[in-house]
């Protein structure tokens, strides 16, 4: 110990000492950042492991496009006008119609250039898209194989489309009838010997397929023998549908 009482290192340990802990303090350090870079590389190399990195497919749209007008909407199609009208649901001029008034009514379903100034998707083929799953009831991704359009974009092209018909035709065709209706429909039903008589009431019935087992008992019948709903239509004589109702057949 110094005068002054400070304490020199000297007096504690050699420098043999000194250097023999630093060696040791050095190689624990070595083996701390060993460790860390170790189980960072195993969080990184885990987490890959359960989802991975986004996989980009490559869906050849144009090509797709050409392909769906040469087989409906050229001039010498594929398909003929029947065949049209069963995949479709509506004859080609309505289907037409349709999407040149969609088109009117919103930048989406028009062509537009995407970042790479590649072409994107048609209005032919958004719409196209949109009716084959209300037509056929599939999912969006049965779709990619035939319009090579994905899942995502499918599901959007869909609700635009229900969106744009509601906004575009809601105000004509989606209203409940007026004085002026009832009276007309009325008449008509009176000069062709049916008095009182609205139109032409028909229902069907359609396979629940995921209906809950607890509710199977009260939406089956016996002529049917599987659970449905029941769809049920009032349409006067030129198909113009006055009232629709979706439901159970124990609501009837």
């Amino acid at each position: 110990m110094d005068g002054d009482g400070s304490i020199d290192p000297a007096d504690l340990y050699s420098m043999d000492d000194y250097l023999q802990e630093r060696e040791i303090l050095d190689d624990l350090a070595i083996q701390l950042v060993s460790e860390m870079q170790s189980a960072v590389v195993d969080v990184i190399q885990g987490g890959r492991s359960q989802s991975g990195p986004r996989r980009y497919v490559d869906r050849p749209r144009e090509r797709a496009n050409q392909q769906l007008m040469d087989d409906y909407f050229s001039p010498n199609p594929v398909f003929n006008e029947t065949q049209f009208r069963r995949r479709f649901r509506m004859r080609r001029p309505l289907f037409e119609k349709i999407v040149e008034a969609l088109s009117g009514w919103s930048e989406y379903f028009t062509l537009r250039l995407d970042a790479l100034n590649r072409p994107g998707f048609s209005p032919i083929h958004k719409c196209t898209v949109a009716i084959r799953q209300l037509a056929y009831g599939g999912s969006a991704d049965q779709l990619d194989e035939y319009l090579k359009i994905g899942e995502s974009t499918g599901v959007e092209c869909l609700k635009m489309f229900a969106k744009g018909i509601i906004e575009v035709y809601g105000q004509e065709y989606l209203r409940r009838p007026t004085v002026q209706d009832v009276e007309r429909l009325l008449e008509i039903g009176e000069r062709r010997g049916f008095p009182g008589m609205l139109g032409s009431i028909d229902c069907m019935h359609w396979h629940w397929e995921k209906c809950p087992y607890a509710w199977k008992g009260q939406y089956t019948r016996g002529d049917h023998g599987v659970p449905t709903i029941i769809l049920e239509v009032v349409a006067s004589h030129d198909r113009w549908v006055w009232h629709a109702f979706l439901g159970g057949g124990i609501q009837q």
